[in-house]
């Protein structure tokens, strides 16, 4: 009895190192990203962190960025893009390191320059769910490392974003402030465990007033403080899923898409809405992740319009060398 008693407990703990060792290696449970709160900006990816996530390799960098570390000042000859925004331009657990916007820009313009940079970086500042605000306060906080050109890639529903803040850090089962002490806790916090609602969330998702507006100013402060170190700022705005087709965005979508075309016009900021793009497409569908985030092939296709875009700008600045 008690030789099976021992037989049967090596087996049960044989299986959960098993499980365990499964989980990290395969699928990178155990070892998530995780947030810290801040003043201003709200929240942002903790800085110098390394994981794989379902086999998908994501850094973030000294300055709480997706990518590698990062000199603070470029190479006097270089070519530096700074792309604010949130998941779509982060990525997230299901698109590899090399296979972020920022990195296809930033691979391509080398090419696209011919060499006649002496490096090129596309840096990549970004966080889950940020809208204008939260990457207007990351922007006054660190500002934008003398990129020549910042790109501030939104989605729709950032217009209607709320005001930067740190609740969900550590009480959002998204957005951990530390590590779990084993994969399979992590499994269990994640897909069993009911996620607990954060009862002052109530009060920031219904915030009160002009959020519209509120975030058009935000854009046009993120415009205004590259005009201060004369860096180029283009606008990029993908939609929702559901937008794409008939019928098409829904009423207040149409009324604050509109005026956010009046706004660019009246405040000359460089946009590129990718609705018209997408509807062009012959399959919008396969560009997709989910609703609203982008897949690889998605991916590409707005990282090739920027490029395209961002080479017109750039046009207009006067090479590193020359100065």
């Amino acid at each position: 009895m008690k030789v099976a008693l021992i037989v049967f407990l090596v087996v049960v703990v044989a299986l959960f190192v098993v499980v365990e060792i499964g989980l990290r290696s395969l699928f990178g449970f155990g070892n998530p990203l995780i947030y810290i709160g801040d003043e201003q900006i709200g929240y942002l990816l903790a800085p110098n962190q390394r994981t794989r996530r379902f086999g998908n390799r994501i850094e973030i960098n000294q300055y709480s960025m997706r990518g590698n570390p990062l000199k603070q000042t470029p190479a006097p000859s270089g070519l530096r893009i700074l792309l604010l925004g949130d998941s779509i331009a982060n990525g997230g657990w299901w698109t590899d390191q090399t296979n972020t916007i920022s990195t296809m820009m930033m691979r391509s313009l080398a090419s696209s320059t011919n060499n006649s940079y002496q490096e090129v970086e596309v840096l990549n500042a970004s966080a889950n769910s940020w809208g204008p605000r939260n990457e207007l306060a990351y922007l006054q906080k660190f500002s934008n490392f003398n990129a020549q050109a910042v790109v501030l890639l939104i989605n729709t529903d950032d217009l209607f974003a709320t005001a930067p803040t740190s609740l969900p850090v550590g009480r959002d089962r998204n957005y951990p402030n530390s590590k779990p002490p084993l994969a399979l806790v992590e499994v269990w916090q994640r897909y069993i465990v009911k996620q607990q609602p954060i009862p002052e969330m109530e009060i920031v998702q219904n915030e009160a007033g002009d959020r519209v507006g509120i975030n058009l100013e935000a854009i046009g402060k993120i415009q205004a403080l590259n005009r201060q170190t004369n860096s180029q700022f283009l606008l990029v705005m993908t939609p929702l899923l559901r937008e794409i087709g008939e019928p098409g965005p829904r009423d207040y979508e149409i009324i604050a898409r509109q005026r956010l075309n009046n706004y660019t016009k009246f405040q000359q900021i460089n946009y590129i809405d990718f609705l018209p793009i997408f509807n062009s497409i012959t399959n919008p569908q396969a560009l997709y992740h989910d609703h609203i985030h982008l897949n690889l092939e998605g991916n590409k296709v707005v990282s090739e319009v920027m490029e395209r875009s961002l080479l017109e700008i750039l046009r207009e600045i006067p090479h590193p060398q020359s100065y």
